[in-house]
């Protein structure tokens, strides 16, 4: 019954949200080509529910910089004063509820991280997959990036084995305080969170 009215619950606040933050959506879209070009939307696969892969969107927040040989130059070099903005702000996450429509992902659950990390997890930490990946997640309200990898993964973990909908409330809430505190974005050191290696 729990993943019934989850489902409802998403599908609901994912449609109202897009038909309400339309105005914003669209002048973010014009600032993303307006500072960094197009395309607007940054697409990348990533593994969801039991490890499938599917599309994740995000707003662009980086340029696609190279060195001389044509190599991708590090996050901090990539990342711009607007990018950094729009991160904070969590305004480059609107396009994920498409994504949050189509059942890729929920509202809550873990985030969904990089392909190359699958054959590096733990039995133990391979089961953030058994649920649908989320935009925002227990994590994310508890450290998001400025917390080490294995912190992350006992989170992700936790509310795997702890999912109700009264916690994913509570995650939703606290979630919008972060956004407005503009909390725990970056690693310390980091752009964003450093390369998870399997050590943890």
């Amino acid at each position: 019954m729990y993943k019934i009215i989850k489902r409802i619950i998403d599908i609901l606040a994912a449609l109202s949200a897009l038909i309400i933050l339309s105005p914003v959506y669209i002048f973010v879209a014009f600032k993303v080509a307006k500072n960094l070009g197009k395309p607007v939307l940054f697409s990348q696969k990533r593994p969801g529910l039991n490890g499938q892969i599917f599309t994740m969107k995000k707003f662009r927040s980086m340029r696609d910089a190279q060195d001389k040989n044509g190599n991708i130059l590090p996050d901090q070099e990539r990342l711009t004063p607007f990018g950094i903005k729009l991160r904070n702000s969590s305004l480059d996450e609107l396009p994920g509820l498409l994504s949050v429509l189509k059942g890729d992902m929920s509202l809550v659950g873990p985030r969904p991280l990089l392909i190359e990390y699958l054959p590096l997890y733990s039995e133990v930490q391979a089961k953030r997959h058994d649920v649908k990946p989320g935009i925002t997640g227990w994590a994310q309200v508890n450290g998001r990036n400025a917390i080490s990898w294995q912190e992350k993964f006992e989170l992700d973990v936790w509310y795997v084995e702890n999912q109700s909908l009264w916690l994913d409330i509570k995650i939703i809430y606290l979630t919008i305080k972060k956004v407005f505190s503009q909390a725990d974005i970056n690693a310390e050191g980091e752009a964003t969170m450093s390369k998870f290696t399997g050590q943890s």
